[in-house]
């Protein structure tokens, strides 16, 4: 039993019916009761090697899925860890209310072997009065003789236990099935002219809230709210050449080393949720400290998202001994997987660059909505099968007998083929290479969907 990952291959024919806006399920739970056995027992086995994320490396956090239709993304989570038996640390408080204010559906997992302790009765203190969405999840349920050690957790006062076994699979398609049934409703679509929605994200103190005064051209302290908006971010119109453009300044993804361990993957909840809702992210990064770990992660749930981004190096100003094309070439190489988007040096502060962002953001916008008549997209995808043979595997040839461009906004190519499980990363990158040298497309992913001949749209 496995999800759908919401990305890759044929099982992205399911994401194209996914709601823009994807809920969070957040996943807490004290240390070694198996959160992340779960995340990769719902995500399906591959989750633990493929580079979902690319730049993330042993803490793979999140990652989006769907089950019957219901696109979500799930959290994993860092272990809560007590300062005493008396009472939670406050690096854990401050977990806890994180992924109570960020998360749509919230998964409890507890211990059904070790029973109740002192950590998930805390815990469990802090969920009840919130309001909140939780799910009390009885992992290590292996067998029958296990599962009625659930009862135990009636006391927590969270409602019924779900017996689980994250590790065989065991009652997880039933877990799930719980899951979509609480997840909120997409949002009715609203009416009215088009317009660019545009996301800053980026770490604390890399310079958002200070670009956005700059591309306002005015210190706003407070701005309007738009209704929809997530709690900490803040959306506020822009007019750029005539035209209006929605801009969604999020809260700051905190750096590591700078807070207790496992709160800063709930603050990225808050990054992620304004990706969601974004056309283009403007992904901004600290000239003097280049590249975090966290700054690549985020750029690969960008690309994962399907969303259009630019790269902005800020505070250029202080600098000393370094050229452009040096830093160019060190971003480069650490985000090889996005080489297609577009690299800004600028001084908020001071105001350098700063006329040129929206104008970029709005060039990689007008990129996402091109499209491309079937003939046209046939004509090249004929001429890249004559140059270049697809793959064989196990002596069978890969066979592109049709292609066409299915959606704008990101870009989308549906390809048949004989079979789809022929088709292999490389080749489907090299595809993809020559889409852009003829299409361009600077600045955005393309989704690509390869169908076995006969498979229904």
């Amino acid at each position: 039993m496995k999800a759908c990952l919401a990305t890759g291959g044929n099982r992205e024919k399911r994401d194209m019916e996914m709601a823009r806006t994807k809920p969070m399920v957040a996943i807490i739970g004290r240390q070694n009761v198996g959160k992340s056995t779960l995340l990769n027992r719902i995500a399906g086995k591959r989750i633990a090697i493929v580079e979902d994320f690319p730049g993330t490396t042993r803490d793979r956090i999140f990652v989006s899925v769907s089950w019957q239709g219901k696109g979500f993304t799930i959290v994993d989570t860092g272990g809560l860890e007590m300062a005493s038996a008396e009472e939670l640390a406050p690096e854990v408080n401050e977990q806890v209310k994180m992924a109570v204010n960020e998360a749509d559906v919230i998964l409890f997992l507890v211990d059904i072997r070790d029973g109740v302790t002192a950590s998930d009765q805390e815990i469990s203190d802090l969920l009840r009065p919130s309001g909140k969405l939780v799910l009390l999840v009885a992992n290590k349920a292996d067998n029958e003789r296990f599962e009625l050690g659930a009862a135990d957790f009636y006391s927590l006062g969270l409602g019924e236990p779900l017996a689980v076994s994250a590790y065989h699979g065991r009652a997880v398609p039933e877990l799930l099935d719980r899951i979509v049934s609480l997840l909120p409703e997409a949002p009715p679509a609203v009416t009215g002219p088009e317009m660019m929605k545009l996301a800053i994200v980026g770490r604390p103190n890399v310079g958002k809230s200070m670009l956005l005064n700059a591309l306002l051209g005015e210190e706003r302290a407070v701005v309007s709210h738009t209704p929809g908006t997530t709690r900490d971010a803040i959306d506020t119109l822009l007019d750029f050449e005539g035209e209006s453009v929605l801009l969604i300044d999020t809260a700051g993804i905190r750096r590591r080393g700078r807070i207790g361990r496992g709160v800063e993957r709930y603050s990225v909840l808050r990054a992620l949720k304004a990706i969601d809702r974004a056309d283009v992210v403007l992904l901004m990064m600290d000239a003097t400290e280049l590249m975090t770990a966290q700054d690549a992660h985020i750029v690969g749930y960008i690309q994962q998202a399907t969303k259009g981004v630019v790269l902005l190096v800020n505070k250029w100003d202080l600098v000393i001994g370094a050229t452009e094309a040096e830093v160019k070439e060190h971003i480069q190489k650490r985000l090889k997987f996005v080489a297609y988007a577009p690299l800004l040096f600028i001084s908020a502060k001071l105001g350098q660059g700063v006329a040129g962002v929206v104008a970029v953001a709005h060039q990689v916008y007008q990129e996402r909505l091109k499209r491309f008549p079937t003939a046209q997209v046939n004509n090249l995808v004929q001429r890249v099968v004559a140059s270049h043979s697809p793959p064989r595997k196990g002596g069978k040839p890969l066979k592109l007998l049709y292609a066409t461009q299915a959606g704008i906004n990101p870009p989308t190519f549906v390809f048949f083929v004989n079979d789809a499980k022929l088709v292999h990363f490389s080749y489907r990158r090299h595809l993809e290479n020559k889409l852009r040298q003829a299409f361009g497309f600077t600045g955005t992913p393309l989704r690509m969907i390869f169908k076995t001949r006969g498979e229904a749209c």
